[in-house]
């Protein structure tokens, strides 16, 4: 027969697990893609970091490209805790925003106007939804 403490702790593990299966990621939309990017961040702002062997992405996000990293304000409070320090961020991205234009060179791209004249701030920006980081090994250049 269990005992009183057995049974609380197995009750606890059932609770556990059914907070780790809640907490699966959502399904990728068709226009979109899960990347994980090793990189460094500034504000909300996200520079891509060199690629290693052992974590070789799977994304053709080149090293030095810029990402504006949108997510919940706790999870984006807790990389902004972490400025500085190398990290990897996992999120999901709009297939083919980065190819908007042609690049030239130099991280030089020409791209069309907008179709109104006008533009936004973010206009441009590729962005990230950002569900969850890690810190990795690496330093960050100081800027």
């Amino acid at each position: 027969m269990m005992s009183t403490h057995t049974a609380a702790v197995i009750l606890a593990a059932a609770a556990l697990s059914a907070v780790a299966f809640a907490q699966e990621r959502k399904p990728v939309p068709k226009d979109s893609v899960r990347v994980a990017i090793p990189g460094c961040t500034k504000g909300y702002v996200f520079t891509a970091g060199p690629r290693t062997v052992e974590e070789p992405g799977n994304f053709e996000i080149r090293e030095g490209m810029h990402l504006r990293m949108n997510g919940p304000k706790k999870l984006m409070n807790e990389i902004k805790a972490h400025e500085g320090s190398m990290i990897e961020i996992v999120g999901l991205m709009k297939k083919g925003q980065y190819d908007d234009g042609v690049n030239i060179g130099g991280g030089v791209r020409v791209a069309p106007a907008p179709v109104n004249g006008m533009s936004t701030p973010t206009a441009g920006q590729i962005q990230i939804d950002v569900e969850g980081w890690r810190q990795i090994d690496g330093t960050c250049r100081s800027q």
